[in-house]
């Protein structure tokens, strides 16, 4: 048995005191969908808001807030180009091995796989490790490290590929459901426009929450 997830990176064990949040222990993934806990919604928009908490190069970008939360919210809500850090996490249950994301890819990339199944037939989702996908007929084969000589790799057919691509859309629009709900008790001055970024940031339409 194969499965699917979309997942969010986490960099392990943080202080963190806007919002409740679930600690996250060490360095690991969360898988987004809408069985999320209150507290696990509110670590998955704090690491968005994070993945975008940086100095952007225009001069011209307005400076943030004073406030802590303001502050923190900023770049999420004011820049255009947004990012999450992640992707999808396959694995196969049978041999327990596991297909991650690398660094440097955004839940976003996840177009990419459609690129495996209707366009050049191929794709690569980060470094360190250095995941690709290939597809071979009606096979596709997920390389979990293409450094390693040796690196296991996971073969699943293209039709499973399908929907287990479809299930995960579902899982990311749920989530994306939860953390609007999740906005407007924890971040309610600012609602709207955190939900609308996190869709952009997930690569999900913001209609229809």
């Amino acid at each position: 048995m194969i499965v699917l997830h979309p997942v969010l990176e986490l960099l392990g064990t943080r202080d963190f005191d806007l919002w409740p949040v679930a600690d996250p222990g060490a360095y690991g993934f969360l898988p987004l969908s809408g069985r999320l806990g209150t507290a696990e919604v509110g670590t998955a928009v704090m690491r968005i808001a994070e993945c975008n908490n940086v100095e952007p190069a225009d001069e011209g970008h307005p400076p943030g807030p004073a406030d802590p939360l303001g502050g923190f919210l900023h770049g999420l809500l004011t820049m255009e180009d947004l990012f999450a850090a992640g992707g999808l996490r396959v694995t196969d249950i049978a041999t327990g091995v596991t297909f991650l994301p690398g660094c440097c890819n955004g839940l976003d990339e996840r177009r990419d796989w459609f690129e495996v199944l209707d366009g050049e037939g191929r794709a690569g989702f980060g470094h360190d490790p250095s995941p690709l996908a290939e597809r071979v007929g009606d096979t596709v084969r997920l390389t979990v490290d293409t450094d390693r000589a040796d690196s296991p790799v996971i073969e699943l057919p293209v039709t499973d590929l399908r929907r287990l691509l479809a299930e995960a859309e579902r899982d990311l629009t749920d989530f994306l459901r939860s953390a609007t709900t999740w906005t407007t008790r924890y971040v309610p001055d600012h609602a709207t426009a955190v939900a609308d970024a996190l869709a952009r940031a997930l690569a999900l339409p913001t209609e229809g929450r």
